[in-house]
């Protein structure tokens, strides 16, 4: 009884593990999707301020920030860095969560 009571808080453990590093990696790749989309609302937001009409600062975010998009494509070895940080995070959290099955091995053992 009491090592089926381990096992499932293993198991549960487990679960957690691989929830935490799933969220993370859905938030590391979706900041780097939604960054850009903030830059533009950020600059249409500043410009409003100053007394620009939206239409017009639209016209202005959407090609400043494709720009520094490109800027950050051509920067040497950056995005290549920045995808590699992601994948890492997965192999990271895979790993994690693969310790658990030793673990439970032993205890079935």
């Amino acid at each position: 009884m009491n090592k089926k009571i381990n096992i499932a808080l293993v198991r549960l453990l487990q679960f957690v593990v691989f929830v935490l590093f799933t969220f993370m990696v859905t938030a590391y790749f979706g900041t780097l999707v939604l960054l850009p989309l903030d830059l533009i609302s950020l600059l249409i937001k500043f410009f409003s301020l100053v007394g620009l009409h939206s239409f017009i600062v639209d016209l202005l975010a959407i090609p400043v920030v494709c720009y520094l998009c490109l800027v950050v494509y051509r920067t040497p070895g950056l995005c290549a860095m920045m995808v590699d940080t992601g994948i890492d995070l997965v192999k990271t959290g895979k790993a994690r969560v693969e310790a658990f099955n030793g673990i439970v091995a032993e205890l079935q053992g």
